[in-house]
């Protein structure tokens, strides 16, 4: 895979909607290779240079997408992925988000939204990557007992390392820079998903939910990510800090 085309791969068993994705990918500019199970999803992982983003159907013939997105985030691959699914239940859109997915989209989808979702994917992963001023100033997050490192993508609570996914990191690179500062669901889901006027705010608490299971003492009475009534959400910044890891 070579030239600046990001490279995606589309994980689909249904071979028309995998060659229909593949075909609308690809007239966007993306290298697309796709792969219709679980095994050859990984093989393929395993045996690239890298893909910039992850299309993945839950219902695979050998395994079901929950368990291949386990298994990247066990491994150490921070790919961002995209899960879709045909089963709408609120319990699934959370397993894959607990099981490190960075975003879901319910089949039958408008393929707008999905090339929408992409993009927000792959911006957020640019701005990780990126040598800029942000970069620079947030590399290492120190709050409560927890240490972060934006650098080397490790977060620790005491002595334990915590796995988080690449929105978690920029959820919470974007809390440290705002510290203290009450910021509204839709500033969250247009700063660091990259999502402008998009009308499902349950997003971003359900990934509160996720840093306050991560890092709070007592994440029904939080310390750290609090809610602000009828606005949105504050990280209150008692004795924490950011700096430059050095």
């Amino acid at each position: 895979m070579t030239g600046n085309a990001k490279n995606l791969l589309v994980v689909e068993d249904e071979e028309h909607l995998a060659a229909g994705l593949k075909l609308n990918f690809e007239l966007e500019g993306y290298h697309v290779d796709t792969a219709s199970t679980g095994r050859e999803a990984s093989e393929r992982l395993l045996q690239s240079e890298g893909y910039d983003g992850i299309i993945l159907d839950i219902m695979l013939p050998d395994m079901d997408g929950f368990e291949l997105c386990r298994r990247l985030r066990g491994a150490g691959n921070f790919t961002p992925v995209l899960m879709l699914t045909a089963r709408n239940a609120a319990e699934d859109r959370v397993t894959g988000l607990d099981v490190g997915a960075d975003d879901y989209l319910a089949k039958p989808f408008d393929l707008p939204e999905l090339l929408a979702r992409v993009r927000s994917l792959l911006r957020r992963r640019g701005w990780d990557n990126t040598s800029g001023e942000r970069g620079r100033d947030a590399s290492v997050l120190i709050f409560g007992d927890t240490r972060i490192n934006f650098d080397t993508h490790e977060a620790f609570r005491g002595e334990a390392s915590i796995t988080l996914t690449q929105l978690e990191f920029d959820l919470l690179r974007y809390f440290a820079e705002n510290a203290g500062r009450v910021l509204s669901r839709a500033e969250l889901l247009e700063k660091v998903w990259m999502l402008k006027n998009y009308p499902n705010t349950r997003t971003v608490d359900n990934f509160i939910v996720r840093l306050r299971r991560h890092f709070e003492v007592d994440p029904t009475k939080p310390q750290f990510f609090r809610s602000v009534r009828g606005t949105g959400y504050k990280f209150v910044w008692d004795g924490a800090s950011l700096s430059r890891a050095g």
